[in-house]
């Protein structure tokens, strides 16, 4: 029986791996950190019994070491995210981590057959846009004299119209931010590294991922966590910018049915994929799918608040992962319903929306339109 480790398999796309590659019939190692915020109370009851579990952190390499004995394949999903200025750990955990699996296997002769890493589409950062009179160009960020004047769409650098974003493709990289950086490199080690010792590799380019298990704690959590939270406790979510950002999001369901065809396929190896939803829907369209599926009249406020670092449109091209027989059935209207379900199954579900607002604020990552 094939076994395969799983770094940060107890969060949120991990957790669901493991218990999809048990179904499957593979033997399963988990390590995971088990870091707060995300993990706020500790080893979640989800994680299966059949699986081995290592508490443990992927910077230590002693610990990777032991982890990765005897193991056929890896998924490295451990991954730092957050809004906090520490930049150096992103570094650390996202690409240096990455960079001590392949020194092991190399070091150790481990018979790793495959290495799978998790991505980002903030690789990918603002993408491309493109003007009708001018043609496509790709934007740097949006400096912050402009959006605090609530000037929030990308303009054409020729004329200045307002531009339109187009689906980025895996080869358009300009990563935004500390995050988006640690990514790329992650993504850059395992191609390149995996190609030139032949060890197989795949990183997965994930857009939004939403769907049960995410962590109610980590204010970096996406639009599905925070909204839900709110409707939860009857509050209004807040919309930035003006609720018009542009995302396409993916169903946990899609994302590790993705991550299985590629550990599976060879024509796979050493290739980038995005894996995202394959439909494009502002931040208020979906507020609107979270009110409908918590049956409750309580829209976004757009408040004129915005995320310094933020992109404004981002849509992934999914055609390369299409091409492998690989497509997105499941709708954010299920995602929704599915997290739902998920939060009316816990016992212990605490108010933390104010605080992660309040840090945020703190950490001058939120800021206000000047008037």
């Amino acid at each position: 029986m094939a076994k395969v480790l799983v770094t940060g398999g107890a969060g949120f796309i991990g957790s669901h791996l493991v218990d999809k590659l048990i179904s499957e019939g593979y033997e399963v190692k988990i390590l995971d950190l088990l870091k707060k915020p995300v993990h706020l109370k500790g080893k979640p009851t989800y994680i299966p019994k059949e699986a081995e579990f290592i508490f443990g952190d992927v910077r230590d390499k002693t610990t990777l070491e032991f982890a990765l004995e005897g193991v056929d394949y890896v998924y490295h999903l451990a991954a730092y995210q957050d809004y906090l200025p520490d930049f150096s750990t992103f570094f650390h955990t996202n690409a240096v981590s990455t960079a001590l699996i392949y020194e092991i296997i190399l070091e150790k002769k481990l018979p790793v057959k495959k290495v799978i890493v998790a991505s980002s589409q903030m690789a990918a950062g603002e993408g491309t846009y493109t003007c009708e009179e001018h043609g496509t160009f790709q934007p740097q960020i949006r400096p912050i004299s402009q959006l605090e004047k609530g000037d929030w769409e990308h303009h054409c650098p020729t004329c200045g119209a307002v531009a339109t974003n187009l689906p980025n493709p895996e080869s358009f990289v300009n990563p935004p931010n500390p995050y988006g950086m640690s990514k790329y490199s992650q993504e850059q080690m395992a191609i390149t590294l995996g190609r030139r010792y032949n060890i197989p590799s795949v990183a997965m380019r994930y857009s939004i991922v939403q769907g049960p298990r995410q962590s109610f704690y980590n204010a970096y959590s996406g639009a599905c966590r925070i909204f839900c939270l709110n409707l939860y406790f009857d509050r209004q979510p807040t919309a930035y910018e003006d609720g018009g950002a542009i995302r396409d999001y993916v169903n946990i369901e899609d994302v590790i049915e993705a991550n299985y065809l590629v550990l599976k396929d060879d024509r796979a190896n050493y290739e980038v994929f995005n894996v995202g939803g394959g439909k494009p829907y502002t931040v208020l369209e979906f507020g609107k799918i979270v009110a409908d599926v918590f049956g409750k009249d309580i829209l976004p406020k757009v408040s004129g608040e915005f995320r310094f670092g933020d992109t404004r449109h981002q849509i992934s091209d999914i055609t390369k992962l299409q091409s492998l027989g690989w497509s997105p059935k499941h709708t954010p209207e299920k995602s929704v319903a599915d997290y739902l379900g998920y939060l009316n199954q816990q016992t212990d579900i605490d108010d933390i929306l104010d605080f992660a607002e309040k840090q945020m604020k703190k950490l001058n990552v939120v800021r206000s339109v000047k008037k």
